[in-house]
């Protein structure tokens, strides 16, 4: 059998100090993008949500913003199974066809 190593990592330190830290600046870029990239498919959401809530209530709805594509299930699984055979790659947001447009509770 192996025998186990306990490390000791005082509190407030880094799990994984090897790995660099992020510049101010990076960060700042990418929650820029991010944000953008949320806006973009909250747009999208916002053009379709009023013919599919009529039919879809509470499904799911995957919203590729590049190309404005969206795929819409009950299952949320299924929905991203679509979004990833159309775009293998892409950045996905999942989002519901509810009032709120949030996939779950807080």
């Amino acid at each position: 059998m192996t025998e186990k190593t306990h490390i000791r990592v005082p509190r407030g330190s880094r799990i994984f100090p090897d790995r660099p830290r992020l510049s101010d600046a990076e960060l700042a870029k990418r929650k820029a993008e991010d944000e953008a990239f949320a806006q973009r498919c909250r747009e999208i959401f916002r053009r379709v949500y009023p013919e599919l809530v009529k039919n879809h209530y509470n499904w799911a709805v995957m919203i590729e913003p590049k190309s404005g594509d969206y795929f819409v299930a009950p299952d949320p699984e299924v929905a991203f199974q679509k979004a990833r055979q159309k775009h293998p790659n892409a950045k996905i947001m999942e989002m519901r066809l509810n009032e709120t447009g949030a996939c779950g509770r807080i």
